[in-house]
């Protein structure tokens, strides 16, 4: 079957597409993009991702030519072209081309049959590393989810060349802020801890489950500054985006987290939020 991916305002077969080489993405990262996941045809917390996008877009002065209920209907044209009912969705969103300034702005959707990670990393939890590069509060995109991302692609790959499965970024005071593509929680006695989003990290939306997840099951969950010293002393870690949902940590490079086993609470974190995309999905996955 050929791929097909909707550009703009059409769907086209994945080899004839063709974004103008004066995009402004292209040139220059200005663009914002989504990652998101379908089960069973439905994709999970559409509209969290549709309301982070554009205000984003807005935020950065990015150009959107586009209604969300139109984005929503060409994600679902995407998904049902392609014949994808469990799937890996992008969108990408940029100011289009810097030649035509009256041209609307580029969007392109693309979706694939669903890579899930690995089934021991869910068993036994996977190694994290730190990050030599530092999170920059001043930066105007940190926060926001741009395509400017190759800070975060090179942090990434330096944790799979350690053999690690994600890498934590800091601030330049040593705050502890996200992954290069994931969102962190602790647990202390009990306690769920996150970064606040002021840090600033992204808003995740799989973060925003958990956070729902946690005050509906009367999980104690507290937004705060954290330390490294936080990550090491923790009882138990783990990351958070929707592709993964949770994965459990087991070691921040040759430091064993406790006892270097899921815990109790990450297990019953990993329950609930297969519970929630149920919920909102209608299928457990």
């Amino acid at each position: 079957m050929i791929e097909k991916v909707f550009l703009n305002s059409e769907l086209i077969e994945n080899e004839k597409a063709k974004v103008s080489v004066t995009d402004s993405g292209f040139l220059y990262g200005a663009g914002l993009f989504e990652t998101m996941r379908s089960y069973d045809g439905i994709v999970f917390s559409l509209e969290d991702h549709l309301d982070r996008l554009f205000s984003s877009a807005e935020k950065l002065s990015i150009k959107n030519s586009y209604e969300k209920s139109y984005v929503k209907e060409a994600i679902y044209k995407t998904l049902k072209a392609n014949e994808l009912t469990d799937a890996r969705i992008r969108l990408t969103l940029t100011s289009g081309p810097m030649s035509d300034p009256d041209s609307p702005a580029t969007l392109l959707i693309t979706a694939a049959k669903i890579q899930p990670y690995p089934d021991e990393y869910y068993k036994n939890g996977v190694m994290v590393i730190l990050s030599p590069f530092r999170q920059n509060p001043d930066d105007p995109t940190c926060g926001h989810k741009t395509t400017s991302y190759f800070s975060r692609m090179l942090g990434l790959q330096m944790a799979h060349q350690k053999r690690a499965a994600e890498a934590l970024w800091f601030t330049p005071d040593n705050q502890l802020a996200e992954g290069c593509v994931s969102n962190v929680f602790l647990v202390k006695e009990a306690t769920l801890y996150t970064p606040p989003l002021t840090t600033p990290v992204l808003a995740g939306i799989a973060r925003k489950a958990v956070c729902q997840i946690a005050a509906e099951n009367s999980v104690k969950l507290v937004e705060q500054k954290l330390s490294i010293d936080d990550v090491l002393t923790a009882d138990e870690v783990f990351l958070t985006n929707v592709i993964m949902k949770i994965m459990p940590v087991n070691s921040v490079e040759k430091h064993t987290i406790a006892n270097g086993k899921i815990g109790a609470i990450t297990k019953k974190m990993m329950q609930y939020f297969d519970e929630f995309v149920k919920s909102q999905c209608g299928k457990n996955k």
